[in-house]
C-alpha cells in the first residue's frame, strides 16, 4: 500500500521541529518559513539573518523592508501565509561569518523542499532572491554570476520565475551599478504582483 505524503499543515509542524543541523548552528536551529496551500506568490530566499532568527518572523528587518517596497506591499499583505509563501533555501539561521551571514545549510534544501513545494499548487511567481535561492531554483539556467542571472530576468520571467538580488544594504553598490534594475524590472515586478495578490 502507498504511504499518502503529509498534509502541509502537517509537514509544517515537522519542519518546525527540524533539529536536522542542531550541531552546526551556533545558535540552535529555529526553522523560519511561511507557506499556506493558497499561497500564490512564492519566495525563495537564502536564510533567516541573526534578526529573524530572533523574533522568528521571515524578512523581520532593513532587508524585509527594501524588498516590500520592491514588490509595492505592506507588511500586512506580505505576511498573509494565503498569498505569499516565504521558503528559504535553509530555514534557519546559519551564523555570521567574516563576511557577513553564512551560506544556508546545504541539509535543509534538498531534504524539506521535493516535499514542501509540489504542496504549493496554486503560485503563479516564484522569486528567487540572491545567488543561493537563484541556484537552487533555476539549476543550470542560472547565468555564470548574479548579474549574469539578472540581466535575463525577462526569460527567467517568462517560465514563472524572477531572480532578484538580496535586498540587504551590503548589496547597494550592486544596485547603483545596475540602475536598469530600479528602472526597468522593478516596474514590472510591482505590476505583477499586484495582479497576482
Amino acid at each position: 500500500m502507498k504511504k499518502r505524503a503529509p498534509s502541509l499543515s502537517a509537514l509544517l509542524t515537522d519542519i518546525s521541529a527540524c533539529r536536522l543541523c542542531a550541531v552546526h548552528l551556533k545558535d540552535g536551529p529555529r526553522p523560519v518559513v511561511q507557506a499556506s496551500a493558497s499561497s500564490r506568490l512564492l519566495i525563495v530566499s537564502q536564510a533567516p539573518g541573526r534578526k529573524v532568527h530572533a523574533t522568528g518572523i521571515p524578512f523581520n528587518d532593513v532587508s524585509g523592508d527594501r524588498l516590500r517596497g520592491w514588490l509595492g506591499i505592506d507588511r500586512e499583505k506580505f505576511y498573509d501565509a494565503q498569498r505569499i509563501a516565504i521558503v528559504p533555501m535553509g530555514f534557519c539561521f546559519p551564523g555570521s561569518g567574516h563576511n557577513g551571514d553564512l551560506p544556508p545549510r546545504p541539509e535543509c534544501a534538498p531534504t524539506w523542499h521535493p516535499h514542501l513545494l509540489p504542496l504549493l499548487k496554486h503560485v503563479q511567481l516564484t522569486l528567487a532572491i540572491g545567488q543561493y535561492a537563484q541556484t537552487g531554483v533555476l539549476g543550470a539556467q542560472c547565468g555564470p554570476s548574479l548579474t549574469d542571472t539578472m540581466h535575463a530576468w525577462r526569460e527567467h520571467l517568462a517560465r514563472g520565475v524572477l531572480p532578484l538580488p538580496h535586498p540587504s544594504p551590503r548589496n547597494q553598490a550592486w544596485l547603483k551599478r545596475n540602475p536598469w534594475f530600479e528602472t526597468e524590472l522593478l516596474p514590472v515586478l510591482r505590476e505583477r504582483v499586484c495582479h497576482i495578490l
